[in-house]
């Protein structure tokens, strides 16, 4: 019975797009901090929430916040323009099998903690 709410619930922008194609991957640098380090392991994950979403036909945000969905119901999402808001207000009514939530997870691998997360 412990309430969750999760930081950072699209990776700093690496689970909205393909790799590569994120402003904030190349100017953020508090983000990059965060992730740089994991980006190899992470990569089959980012590969396969953009599978997922060109099978579905929907954006990876939607891809990745309704698998968000499955663990908590009400993640915080940033949005700073409308296509953030859509893409959070579509997940809400995605629903991914068992087999495609087995898919995303099984090759997931814990991040150690770093920044003020860290210190806390």
């Amino acid at each position: 019975n412990i309430a969750m709410t999760p930081y950072s619930a699209l990776a700093s922008g690496r689970l909205s797009r393909k790799e590569g194609y994120t402003r904030r991957a190349t100017e953020d640098d508090y983000a990059r901090g965060k992730y740089d380090s994991t980006a190899e392991q992470d990569r089959s994950i980012i590969e396969r929430v953009a599978e997922l979403a060109e099978r579905h036909l929907v954006s990876m945000t939607e891809i990745s916040l309704a698998w968000l969905l499955t663990k908590v119901t009400s993640p915080v999402v940033g949005a700073t323009k409308k296509a953030h808001v859509d893409g959070a207000v579509n997940a809400v009514n995605l629903q991914l099998s068992p087999e495609e939530i087995q898919f995303l997870e099984e090759t997931y691998q814990p991040h150690v903690l770093t920044g003020v997360i860290a210190i806390l």
